[in-house]
């Protein structure tokens, strides 16, 4: 039998890494991600809450009041069609930052229908309101442009402004 015959040849250490078994680390990075996502949503909510708590009804209603009559005051058009559908987005503007209301989002008929449109309001100044955006969707939907004063379509939209801000239950 031969013999073999050490080898006394100096080695390279292996690297520590090469020991480690290779992972993979797409999931950690989707659990971190996940869990930023989620303590990020539960903040924004926490603020919203206490955001919204914290605000007063009473001086909501009378910012956005006041807004709505700045945008009166600047609001000039040159035909009745321009006129109703300017009134209308303040209108709703306003019915949307004073009571939370979702009708500066939703069309004419979705407004109308909805059950619990201006519940805040009296039912005079909700009939008013109902009254008036119909006449303002006739002219911002008619075929042609309506030969109606522009001026009086502001003029009634300012009137609207000031029954609905009085026509509110709390």
């Amino acid at each position: 039998m031969e013999e073999k015959t050490p080898n006394l040849q100096l080695q390279e250490p292996v690297l520590p890494e090469s020991l480690v078994p290779a992972m993979d680390l797409t999931w950690l990075w989707i659990a971190i991600g996940a869990f930023v996502l989620i303590t990020a949503i539960v903040v924004l909510l926490a603020t919203r809450k206490k955001r919204a708590a914290g605000v007063d009804p009473i001086a909501r209603r009378r910012a956005a009041y006041q807004a709505a009559k700045q945008a009166f005051e600047n609001l000039q058009s040159t035909n009745a069609r321009d006129a109703a559908v300017q009134t209308s987005l303040i209108l709703r503007r306003f019915l949307a930052d004073a009571v939370a209301d979702p009708s500066l989002f939703e069309t004419h008929e979705e407004f109308i229908i909805r059950q619990d449109s201006l519940k805040n309001l009296t039912p005079a100044a909700r009939e008013a309101a109902t009254a008036a955006f119909t006449v303002l969707a006739r002219l911002k939907y008619a075929p042609e442009v309506p030969e109606d004063d522009p001026a009086t379509v502001i003029a009634e939209g300012r009137q609207l402004l000031e029954v609905l801000n009085g026509g509110f239950l709390l």
